[in-house]
């Protein structure tokens, strides 16, 4: 399941964004922006420029433009080999007009940081890279040999060879620093909106699971009365039938199946009204639930309990169980069982004004970087030498940034640290009461509270129009 979540969100996917059409209306722009240099720097500057060569030049970008129009379609999504084709001929094309019209005293050399920052922004590190080489390439090129721009009279257009050296500088120096802080920009932009939707993903999930358990509970609630009729209805006809024993039989068997529809109803009612219960349960049951999958993995999970107040038993806070706090917990209990030796602690406490849950595990704790990034998406280790303890499992590094992002959303404040000496890492959530507590009228109906009739349910665990 990992391995096919890691190929939607995998990075050499992003080039297929690109639609060809794109490139194509940006290469035609291109294209006009080029004749009408070329016209101006003639009819108006009456520079002495090769036309000949630089028509071809020219012509030869838009050929490839109506080939590529005539042979694919436009919305055509483009692979990262033909996208980095596309823009290895742009940036050749641009360096030959550049070329024949003034080498880098043509300040529209400029222009060259155009391919090689979409390529930063879309390619694959090895084609972005690969290109930006290109250009500094081409740039370099471009400093030593050229065609000088001369006006009518012969004089030769060309800048101090000083002035020269510094826009070669400052031209190689930008396609370098701006490939890389665009593909850095790009990089985080895209992970985070992919770590969203996979949050989102995980907190629907987890919303149809507590919808579906309503469902359940509605239907063994209103299906027991009917049933007991049935039942009822079935032993006085085995009564009345007594000497017909082949329709005697009939009557037992209804009877039986009646039976038997009711012990499954009643044990689907009971996990329904459990998930119903959890809607307003006591926050040492909702860390239990959250703890409940990783108990049997090998690793003791001691889940305990202290009030910071004077309060007898039964005034442990009742919370809402949220699908929100249910899944940030779990994920947060995982990622200790993970790298657990032993044992893990999780410590329930309240006071007051606040409701605190403390998970800590006895293995090699946060390593000072991976403490400076937590919440950030997709931090895959602790350690690199320090394997997890599931053979061949390796997540997608969102585990912790889906479990902050959760709990933050219920008002959560959560704080990373290392336990000391030398123990392991410590996972802190803090809550104040009025964030997730129960309200105390509706907390005192009781933990399962009223089914509502089938009817009034939708198919997607709504209420119904």
């Amino acid at each position: 399941m990992a391995s096919a979540e890691d190929d939607i969100f995998r990075d050499h996917q992003r080039s297929n964004w690109l639609r060809l059409r794109t490139l194509l209306l940006l290469r035609w722009i291109a294209i006009a922006g080029q004749i009408a240099a070329v016209l101006v720097t003639v009819s108006v500057l009456h520079l002495d420029l090769a036309t000949g060569p630089i028509a071809v030049t020219i012509g030869a970008s838009i050929i490839a433009n109506l080939l590529s129009t005539v042979l694919f379609p436009g919305n055509r999504r483009l692979t990262g080999e033909a996208a980095l084709v596309i823009l290895v001929f742009d940036v050749l094309q641009l360096g030959l007009l550049l070329f024949l019209t003034g080498g880098l005293n043509n300040p529209f050399a400029i222009l060259l940081l155009g391919p090689v920052t979409i390529a930063a922004t879309l390619l694959p590190l090895r084609q972005a890279a690969a290109l930006a080489v290109l250009g500094v390439a081409v740039v370099l090129v471009l400093w030593r040999w050229y065609l000088p721009l001369v006006t009518e009279d012969g004089t030769p257009l060309v800048l101090p060879p000083l002035f020269l050296f510094g826009f070669w500088l400052a031209l190689s120096i930008g396609l370098v620093f701006l490939s890389l802080y665009t593909r850095q920009v790009t990089t985080e932009t895209h992970a985070m909106r992919e770590a969203l939707v996979a949050t989102q993903l995980a907190l629907a999930r987890e919303q149809k699971l507590t919808d579906l358990g309503g469902v359940v509970a509605a239907a063994a609630h209103e299906l027991g009365t009917p049933l007991a009729t049935i039942k009822l209805v079935s032993a006085e006809l085995t009564a009345e039938l007594d000497g017909h024993p082949d329709q005697q039989e009939d009557a037992r068997l209804i009877g039986q199946q009646a039976d038997r529809c009711r012990d499954i109803l009643r044990s689907m009612g009971r996990a329904g009204k459990e998930d119903r219960l959890v809607r307003r349960a006591p926050l040492e049951q909702v860390v239990r639930e959250a703890a409940e999958p990783h108990v049997g993995r090998g690793i003791a999970v001691e889940i305990g309990c202290t009030a910071e107040v004077e309060s007898g038993p039964d005034q442990q806070p009742i919370v809402w169980r949220r699908p929100e706090v249910v899944h940030g917990l779990r994920n947060l209990i995982q990622n200790a069982v993970d790298f657990a030796s032993a044992s893990v602690d999780v410590e329930v406490s309240w006071s007051a004004t606040a409701l605190t849950v403390r998970i800590e595990d006895d293995g090699p704790g946060f390593p000072q970087g991976v403490l400076a990034r937590i919440g950030d998406p997709f931090v895959r280790r602790r350690r690199g030498e320090e394997p997890r303890r599931r053979p061949g499992y390796e997540g997608m590094g969102l585990g912790l940034f889906i479990a902050k992002t959760l709990l933050e959303r219920t008002g959560a404040r959560l704080t990373f640290a290392n336990a000391g000496g030398g123990g392991g890492a410590v996972a802190l959530v803090e809550w104040s009461r009025a964030a997730l507590e129960a309200g105390q009228g509706e907390a005192a109906v009781g933990g399962l509270g009223p089914n509502r009739r089938l009817e009034e349910i939708g198919p997607d665990g709504e209420p119904a129009a």
